[in-house]
This record gives C-alpha cells, structure tokens and sequence, in this order.
C-alpha cells in the first residue's frame, strides 16, 4: 500500500512558479510511474503529466507542455511538478498517482494510489 501526500499549493498570480511535491510512503517508490492529474471546479479530472519509474521518459499534456515540468526524487521518494507562468485557468486541485503498469498513463483508471490532493488558485 503506498500512501502519497501532495504540498506546495497555495494562492499565486499569474505568470508566477509554483512547485508541488508528493511525499510517497509504505511502497517502493522506485518501482511506481507517476502522474500528476487535476480538477477544477464542475470539470473532469484531467491528466497533466507523467514520469517512468526510473525518471528516464516524461509525457505530458498540450496544455502545459513547456510550462509544467514532472520530475522525481527516487532517494526522496518523492515527485515534483513545477509550474512555470501559471494562468488563471490553472486553479484547481492538484494530485499525484502512483501506477504498477507503463502503459496508457494519460488515463486515470491506470494508477493504484492517489493522494488527497493540493489546491493551485491563480489570480489574474
């Protein structure tokens, strides 16, 4: 059972950076592919990002491709994602997953454990 714990949200304005972390507990960490999702209020969860298990390939989404970068700590058991000239359309709640499989890591249904999430609001 692995247990992650997101930080790092807060209120920001726009064009500012941001880091979120996600502590990984009660698992080999090492052994898990990792993405982060998000939600904003009324709207589906939608996948941002993802990195392989050895931190070797990261995916991400158009909408924050060059903005957003997913990154990760194996000695730390710990992932990141740093975002870059955040936008008022990127509030929402942030989560890391953590996912046993390397395939379709754009889907949610892929990843085993999740945390309980981050709040991102951006100002404008």
């Amino acid at each position: 059972q692995v247990q992650l714990v997101e930080s790092g949200g807060g209120l920001v304005q726009a064009g500012d950076s941001l880091r979120l972390s996600c502590a990984a507990s009660g698992g080999t960490f090492s052994s898990y592919n990792m993405g982060w999702f998000r939600q904003a209020p009324g709207k589906e969860r939608e996948w941002l990002a993802a990195i392989t298990w050895s931190g070797g390939s990261t995916y991400y989404t158009d909408s924050v491709k060059g903005r957003f970068t997913i990154s990760r700590d194996n000695a730390k058991a710990t992932v990141y994602l740093q975002m870059n000239s955040v936008k008022p359309e990127d509030t929402a709640v942030y989560y890391c997953a953590a996912a046993a499989v390397l395939r379709r890591l754009q889907l949610a249904r892929t990843y085993q454990y999740w945390g309980q999430g981050t709040q991102v609001t951006v100002s404008s």
